[in-house]
């Protein structure tokens, strides 16, 4: 899941952190209930977790670089868990989590399948009624620039609620209201 210079610079800003803080977290997570134990995939720098140990008792992040995890556990180690590992393939057990978040991250699993694969495993971690919510960006020229060199995988809009929905999802709520990023919540019944 390679990310180019220019990529790895802005998720490691302050000012991605602070838009993060501000803007994507409230927009993507407005109305959903995180419960007692979340799990993020895909932290990256950890932008999202600085505001996501605030909201959720216990919080553990998944994260398939070695080093970022290793940053992350040095950083946020007493207030979250942190554990290296492959989304596709978790090292967590099952029915454990009361929410499943992750954000601007699926772009970067370079198949549909492997795609898939993540749902499935989001869904079979969730506890019944458990939540799986996140936004990511949507195809488009700029988006498509910033990730020059980079994988670069956006989830069509149109195929990901029947995707989910494979995956064992109910409730499922798909929306892109400004054009460039789309935020999903589902349920695992």
């Amino acid at each position: 899941m390679a990310m180019n210079w220019y990529h790895r610079k802005l998720c490691s800003s302050e000012k991605w952190a602070k838009h993060v803080e501000d803007q994507l977290l409230p927009w993507s997570l407005d109305g959903v209930d995180l419960g007692d134990n979340a799990l993020e995939i895909g932290p990256g720098y950890g932008a999202n977790l600085r505001v996501l140990v605030d909201q959720v008792p216990n919080l553990t992040a998944l994260e398939i670089d070695g080093q970022l995890a290793g940053d992350l556990q040095r950083d946020h180690g007493t207030r979250a868990k942190v554990v290296h590992g492959d989304g596709t393939a978790m090292p967590l057990p099952d029915k454990e989590y009361s929410s499943v978040v992750c954000f601007t991250m699926l772009h970067h699993v370079p198949t549909a399948a492997q795609q898939d694969r993540l749902f499935a495993e989001a869904f079979r971690v969730l506890r019944p009624g458990g939540v799986f919510a996140g936004s990511d960006g949507i195809h488009g020229l700029l988006f498509r620039l910033i990730h020059l060199g980079d994988t670069y995988n956006p989830i069509p809009h149109d195929s990901f609620p029947r995707r989910l929905a494979a995956a064992g999802f109910e409730g499922i709520e798909v929306t892109k209201p400004d054009g460039r990023r789309q935020r999903w919540r589902a349920v695992k019944p």
